[in-house]
């Protein structure tokens, strides 16, 4: 393969993982929205709200890893963990922004990293 054709090929898996990047932040966003709606109208305790939360990482992940695994079709649990990992960097992205700071809970910090990273990794074993 030529230069053009591999620097084509890296740009188009670049594009890929941004779209299925977009298409999990929306997913995470309109389940937060579900989530605020039945907290207004439900008010629900703060267990059931960091349940939700927890929901919100593992579907999202899923839904990353399944789509990139139906796309790649090859090392998809890897894709799986990569296209997690890269959804919860930006998450912690965010996070160091708007809290400016991390906080003090690691084990939320570590459990969260897992989470997404194994949910996508679930996701592309799954997509066949």
């Amino acid at each position: 393969m030529g230069k053009m054709q591999n620097e084509g090929k890296r740009q188009n898996e670049i594009f890929l993982i941004i779209k299925i990047l977009f298409a999990m932040y929306i997913v995470t966003g309109v389940i937060l929205i579900m989530l605020a709606f039945l907290l207004y109208k439900m008010d629900l305790s703060e267990n059931v709200i960091n349940i939700g939360v927890i929901l919100v990482y593992v579907i999202s992940g899923f839904l990353g890893g399944f789509i990139i695994g139906k796309v790649k079709k090859a090392r998809k649990f890897i894709w799986g963990m990569l296209i997690g990992g890269l959804y919860f960097l930006i998450l912690m992205a965010a996070s160091l922004i708007f809290n400016k700071g991390l906080g003090s809970d690691m084990t939320h910090f570590f459990s969260t990293l897992v989470l997404c990273i194994a949910s996508g990794m679930v996701g592309g074993m799954l997509s066949s």
